[in-house]
């Protein structure tokens, strides 16, 4: 892996509504325990990324995924010394309904089954989504992102199960979720929220984190960077988004938004005001998938002539039946 700075460009492109679009290598990086209200599709194209998720370290290396669904709490590192080199897109849980109802059989609330998916082929075609997307090709992003999704669903997708809320500790968890959410700049201590509910603090930490993944403090600074994000893309100024959520200052709030979201505020705000701007260094796939996806798809000596991007459904096997290795090149 070339170099050793660390950087990331997390950004949207307009022409793709619904998705927040991620370029990125890390080194030191760790990212805290959180969640995200859209999928996680992140495509590793150098190193190593671990994981923690549902109780378990995960760990995705160079041609493979990590697939985070929707409010599911998780973690992030380096795997090994070098760090790790990926693209990632975040598409919303109603831009992968609509294309789960469209291309495959699922009923009911589509996800992935497993977090973490040995497929280049796949890998590959995040990038070129990227790429589309810097590149401003409209046309080759939207149909490559639906032909990734759709294969990924095919190879790795399930009907995600109900939270059901039955117990007693769980129905008293969301309530107690519902007041943070109501009071995020000024909520009460645990002690006070429990008597509030009618239950003692060690039972309420202990069903807020069943249900949730995390404690009730760890859910709140989580909920707060999501919400600074929204304020920041309505054009909110970083120093009273951080206010407005309850951080003490904008360093308050630059600690703890870079630790979730990987970039600073300022950086987050000033990417995804741009949406058009001049394409910066790609992250190009692996040469473990192109040498593979070149196999996998007949031709192996990688032919000068490229068909273009496909509008077609892709064939039921999850393979796309007419996306080349490079659709956007």
């Amino acid at each position: 892996m070339a170099g050793s700075k660390e950087r990331a460009r997390h950004w949207r492109y307009a022409e793709l509504p619904g998705v927040d679009l991620l370029r990125a290598r890390y080194v030191r990086k760790r990212f805290v325990r959180h969640t995200h209200e859209n999928f996680v599709i992140a495509a590793i194209a150098d190193g190593v990324e671990v994981f923690h998720h549902r109780g378990a370290d995960q760990y995705a290396g160079a041609g493979t995924l990590a697939l985070v669904n929707p409010d599911t709490a998780h973690t992030g590192r380096a795997g090994v010394p070098e760090g790790w080199r990926y693209g990632a897109v975040y598409p919303s849980p109603e831009v992968v309904a609509g294309i789960a109802a469209e291309t495959t059989s699922l009923r009911g609330t589509p996800g992935f089954v497993r977090p973490v998916l040995d497929d280049p082929y796949a890998v590959g075609l995040v990038h070129e989504v990227l790429r589309a997307a810097e590149e401003g090709n409209a046309l080759a992003a939207d149909t490559l992102l639906r032909v990734a999704v759709t294969r990924l669903l095919r190879l790795n997708g399930g009907v995600l199960p109900e939270r059901h809320v039955r117990s007693a500790g769980a129905r008293v968890a969301v309530r107690a979720r519902a007041v943070l959410e109501e009071r995020m700049a000024e909520p009460p201590s645990l002690e006070r929220l429990a008597a509030d509910l009618g239950t003692s603090p060690f039972a309420l930490l202990r069903a807020f984190r069943g249900l949730y993944g995390m404690p009730p403090h760890t859910w709140l600074t989580d909920a707060r960077v999501r919400r600074a994000r929204r304020l920041l893309d309505t054009g909110a100024a970083p120093a009273l988004a951080a206010v407005e959520v309850g951080f003490t200052d904008q360093s308050h709030l630059n600690r703890h938004f870079t630790r979730i979201v990987g970039v600073p505020p300022g950086a987050y705000q000033r990417e995804r005001k741009n949406v058009q701007d001049s394409p910066g260094p790609l992250l190009l796939a692996s040469e473990r998938w192109q040498n593979r996806a070149h196999s996998q798809i007949g031709n192996p000596t990688g032919a000068e002539s490229r068909t273009p991007p496909s509008s077609e459904t892709p064939s039921e096997s999850g393979w796309p039946s007419d996306c080349p290795v490079s659709p956007s090149g």
